[in-house]
């Protein structure tokens, strides 16, 4: 056995089923030892950046370790979009790359980086190069264990001669060698008593209770639940909690911030109490004003705590344990108006949204197309959304029902994730409909490339099903009003226009089924055929990119940017004004 079948050999004792990756001579010992071992599935995706997409995404819908392979330089450098992805969204994600040889390490040799300093911020909590058999064991034990503990990521790099050396299995016992592990340990973080009977107090004199909740409440739904009930409140959602209970409940205001719906704006306007959990929104000015709401927040991580309002009480505990010991110290709020209101906004704001969507446009609304979509949603599907407008349309429109999944980039909120996020997912859930939803710019840019990854593995799911939907409006959309509305500045043609791609017909070349909708009367019918035929489906929309895209509410600067915009000769302004006069008809 070299070091490489031992490497591989320890990654299954870590319960590793499948790591994604792209193959380089950098690793040609590990890819050897993948072929001669064939206990853990290689998943050749068509770039590194990718592989590490698809590693945070598996990570993101299993509560698993993450793994991605790459070789050595341009390889290891093409894996640090996805990783930073995974850090700034807290998944635990272990990177493998390649090095040259020991023997040419600072010669400048070809494809020499200096990885451990390339690497050392993304993978900042563990980076370690092997450079000796004996070290094997301890660095993979290291990196999966902090990766879990400390849900970051890790990365180890192995020079291509480590890797066919003789494997040692078992470090000499003598003074230097180290003897881990394997295997992740399970706690309870709940905090003091006195700390929660604090918390309490707070909640419950609290007269109109707001919840927020992120990606850290996505296991405590039923607590949530529980604890929004007792107290009366509305729960509005972070992007990366969208999925984390229901939208079909009637004190669920929706998703907050730009993206995010009038009636989560509404309620922390008038709240005067804030309970903040799991989450790490960043938006100031989408939260209550300091000064004029109390504010209790659970995190996992003590340095999350009073990072984004200046909470009165911070809760350092798991948000599932930590409700289970708030619960039982609440008082029962009698006094339903606060919850009557809010419910009243949430139900004024979807005929809202509903009324919006039905509104005609050049070509397809976006809003009616994810309306439509969310009224045909599968059972138990896992969506995922790239960032930019489809990001938007995503929070705005997709009622969420139990059992579903969902996730897009959160903190890093960077293109292209959405496809490779749906290929893990149906790696993982090959039972399972994912419905990745990407706008024309991330196609154009990586998204395509993975349709071949598509291509070359769906005869082997179970349920073939897998839909991949393109808002295709020759725009960089959500640049083009970030320029209007931030900037007061038009629309720039020459950066923000892209070419119009037959999305459908590169599908059908590689054997999927494209479907391309031009009218909102062919929407209903198409999707109905995407989501029942026996392949996975690239169902290009032509949309109009002038559908506004607002916050729930605009500030006068913001007004003030747009009126600056539209009067500077925005190319697009007829049609814009259009839209926008449209959807003031339709509810503010």
């Amino acid at each position: 056995m070299n070091v490489s079948d031992f490497f591989i050999q320890r990654l299954s004792e870590w319960k590793i089923e499948r790591l994604f990756g792209y193959p380089g001579d950098g690793i040609n010992g590990l890819l050897g030892a993948l072929n001669r071992s064939k206990k853990i599935q290689f998943i050749q995706s068509r770039h590194e950046e990718m592989a590490a997409f698809m590693a945070c995404a598996h990570s993101k819908f299993t509560g698993e370790v993450g793994v991605c392979l790459a070789t050595s330089g341009p390889g290891a450098i093409h894996l640090l979009n996805g990783l930073y992805d995974a850090k700034m969204d807290h998944q635990p994600v272990v990177a493998i790359i390649g090095q040259q040889k020991t023997t040419s390490l600072g010669s400048d040799y070809q494809q020499e980086v200096d990885l451990n300093n390339l690497y050392k911020d993304v993978a900042s909590a563990y980076v370690q190069m092997i450079v000796d058999p004996a070290q094997v064991r301890q660095v993979i034990d290291r990196a999966f264990r902090i990766a879990k503990a400390e849900r970051t990521v890790t990365a180890i790099i192995i020079p291509n001669d480590i890797q066919e050396e003789s494997a040692v299995m078992e470090p000499p016992r003598k003074h230097g060698s180290v003897f881990t592990g394997t295997g992740h340990a399970n706690h309870t973080m709940v905090p003091l008593e006195a700390e929660l009977r604090a918390a309490a107090n707070v909640l419950n004199e609290g007269k109109k209770v707001a919840i927020l909740i992120g990606a850290g409440a996505m296991h405590a739904a039923a607590e949530v639940q529980e604890i929004a009930n007792i107290l009366g409140a509305g729960v509005a959602k972070a992007l990366l909690g969208k999925t984390a209970i229901p939208d079909d409940l009637p004190y669920v205001t929706g998703s907050i911030g730009m993206l995010g719906t009038k009636a989560s704006w509404e309620m922390m306007e008038a709240c005067d109490t804030l309970l903040m959990i799991g989450s790490s929104f960043p938006y100031a000015e989408y939260l209550p004003e300091p000064g004029k709401a109390r504010g209790v927040q659970i995190d996992l991580e003590s340095k999350m705590l009073s990072l984004r309002y200046p909470m009165e009480v911070n809760l350092w505990g798991d948000s599932k344990d930590t409700l289970r010991a708030l619960i039982p110290l609440l008082r029962q709020k009698d006094d339903r108006k606060w919850r009557e209101d809010i419910a009243q906004h949430v139900s004024d704001w979807w005929q809202t949204v509903e009324e919006r969507a039905k509104q005609r446009a050049n070509g397809v609304n976006p809003k009616y197309l994810l309306q439509e979509l969310s009224q045909l949603l599968p059972d138990r599907c896992i969506l995922t959304a790239d960032s930019g407008t489809a990001a938007f349309w995503y929070a705005r429109n997709l009622k969420i029902r139990e059992g579903m999944k969902g996730s897009l980039s959160g903190n890093l909120a960077t293109m292209c994730p959405a496809v490779p996020y749906a290929i893990a997912a149906k790696f993982a859930f090959p039972d399972r409909v994912p419905i990745a939803i990407v706008g024309d710019g991330a196609m154009q840019m990586l998204g395509m490339n993975e349709l071949i990854t598509i291509s070359k593995y769906w005869q082997e799911w179970s349920d073939p099903r897998l839909l991949v939907i393109v808002l295709n409006n020759r725009d960089l959309n959500m640049v083009t009003w970030e320029q209007r509305l931030q900037a007061g500045d038009p629309k720039y043609n020459a950066s923000q226009d892209i070419p119009d791609v037959p999305y459908g017909s590169f599908a059908e070349l590689l054997g999927l089924k494209g479907i391309r909708i031009e009218t909102q009367d062919q929407v209903q019918v198409g999707l109905l055929e995407a989501l029942s035929t026996d392949r996975p489906v690239v169902l290009d929309v032509l949309v109009d990119a002038n559908v506004p895209v607002f916050p729930p509410i605009l500030d006068n600067t913001q007004l003030l940017n747009f009126s600056k915009a539209m009067l500077k000769g925005d190319s697009e302004s007829a049609g814009v004004i259009k839209q926008m006069i449209r959807d003031m008809m339709r509810g503010n």
